[in-house]
């Protein structure tokens, strides 16, 4: 009997029979000794140094960095040592210098909720402005979730805060009282826009954030029918896929009644999940499987393991969702994209994507640029440090820690993929501190320029913004997860 061969199918059961993310697994590297209390730190290199895109140029990171030998064993020991905060070891000894978007957090389960849109949150959206110049900040309101503190009291989209408890909001003070550790509970002093100025009122209005808030980033989707035209409008505020299923009916709606021309609002989305984008893409354009909808671009250690399984750097456009329903597309050649310095990750890869298949006209202001995705780790080895929520029994109990790491940068079927300064947009409009307006109304200025454009004629209305929005941070790079985008569920996909 040939017992090599049992022995290669008994590995194959085992690797294929458990609920995992990947399909293959990492080499052996050095060991740490197990006594020497670095456990998060030995999980933190051995992750990065397998699924980081940089890996290769951080010479912490090196694979010969340190042999499997005794002699390395106890030199690897004393390299985890040197940081006794693994934030400060993550930060300072492993992280690429030009790395603007990877993360960590001390809770696995905090990052990964938020990565399903669950926060702690009072359920206000906002942007935070730094007039130039000063060090004084105010905020305005974008939107507000629904069923969260804040949608229970009088503060809605375009009200404007300038302190926090009485405190004036500061360049220096607005962490602490926003988003810091005594923040759960607070009170806005609100102002008012006079005469072409932000001036603090007597209003206040007192939130608290609710543990387990969850926002469903389909805010809002209408049908418009304006001189012979039916256009839907999707308000869409992250691409999460515990969503799909309904956007896909949200598309299907817009089918049936015959939707032909589609504005996509992206204007507050951070990004998300790319297998989303890949779905929302499909849904706006077509569900051809041999069209290309990106290549993603790995490491080198990645590219082999892709290349010796015979899959391939390319996502194609779907016909089915992750629930196995045929996906309700539209079958537009032109799409009208909302977007502002709030839209970033996923969302600029959906405008990108599209761009070589259709007529994407991007209305608003220039984009974040952020075409880097990533992975989510955590310290279960036996899945090559990739989370799978089946496989949460499996993570070492003694390390909560989890990684947000860039494994990669996005490209579309044309090959481009050079947009960190952002995208711009074909017709600029900035959002206007004077008139916000409201999401979903006709008069809206981003939707009424999108509507001019698509009949053709244009309205007798000014669109000169007076105080023009430049936000210096929104409120969504608190969360855990900020602005990246994640590509977890592709993984396996050959």
């Amino acid at each position: 009997m040939n017992y090599l061969k049992i022995a290669a199918v008994l590995l194959f059961f085992i690797f294929t029979s458990c609920s995992k993310d990947t399909d293959f697994l990492i080499p052996g590297t050095v060991d740490a000794d197990p006594n020497a209390g670095v456990g998060v730190q030995d999980f933190m290199w051995k992750a990065m140094n397998y699924w980081y895109f940089w890996q290769a140029d951080v010479p912490n990171l090196a694979d010969d960095k340190f042999p499997i030998t005794a002699e390395g064993s106890k030199l690897y020991t004393e390299f985890l040592l040197s940081e006794d905060n693994p934030a400060d070891f993550f930060r300072n000894q492993i992280l690429f210098s030009e790395d603007r978007f990877s993360r960590f957090n001390e809770d696995y389960r905090i990052l990964t909720q938020s990565l399903a849109g669950i926060n702690k949150s009072n359920g206000l959206k906002f942007g935070l402005i730094n007039p130039s110049g000063t060090n004084d900040i105010y905020g305005y309101v974008r939107y507000v979730i629904a069923g969260s503190d804040a949608s229970t009291k009088n503060i809605d989209r375009g009200d404007i805060f300038t302190g926090v408890n009485g405190q004036a909001l500061t360049l220096d003070n607005y962490r602490d009282l926003l988003f810091g550790d005594n923040a759960d509970t607070y009170t806005l002093n609100m102002a008012s826009f006079q005469n072409d100025e932000v001036t603090p009122n007597s209003e206040e209005i007192a939130l608290t954030k609710l543990e387990g808030l969850q926002e469903n980033p389909i805010f809002l989707d209408k049908i418009f029918e304006i001189q012979g035209k039916k256009i839907g409008y999707l308000v869409y505020h992250q691409f999460l896929n515990e969503y799909d299923e309904q956007l896909n009916e949200v598309f299907g709606r817009f089918k049936s009644a015959g939707v032909n021309d589609l504005v996509l609002d992206l204007r507050y989305n951070p990004g998300g999940a790319v297998n989303t984008a890949v779905l929302l893409g499909s849904m706006i354009h077509g569900t051809n499987t041999n069209d290309i909808f990106l290549k993603a671009k790995w490491n080198d250690k990645y590219l082999q393991v892709l290349a010796d399984r015979g899959s391939d750097v390319r996502r194609f456009f779907k016909d089915k969702t992750p629930g196995g329903a045929a996906i309700n597309t539209l079958g537009l050649n032109t799409v009208y994209v909302l977007a502002t310095q709030g839209s970033a990750s996923a969302s600029e890869l959906v405008i990108n994507s599209l761009d070589p298949y259709m007529d994407v006209v991007q209305i608003g202001d220039r984009t974040r640029g952020k075409n880097e995705f990533s992975v989510t780790l955590v310290d279960d080895r036996d899945n090559n440090y990739v989370y799978t929520p089946t496989r949460v029994n499996k993570i070492n109990q003694n390390n909560e820690w989890a990684l947000l790491p860039l494994a990669g940068r996005n490209e579309n079927s044309a090959g481009f993929s050079d947009y960190t300064a952002g995208l711009e947009p074909e017709i600029p409009l900035k959002e206007d501190l004077a008139n916000l307006g409201v999401l979903g109304d006709l008069t809206e200025p981003l939707l009424a320029k999108a509507i001019e454009q698509i009949t053709g004629q244009s309205a007798k209305r000014d669109f000169t913004v007076k105080m023009p929005i430049d936000v210096f941070v929104g409120s969504e790079m608190f969360t855990p997860t900020r602005d990246n985008m994640y590509a977890n569920g592709m993984l396996n996909e050959k």
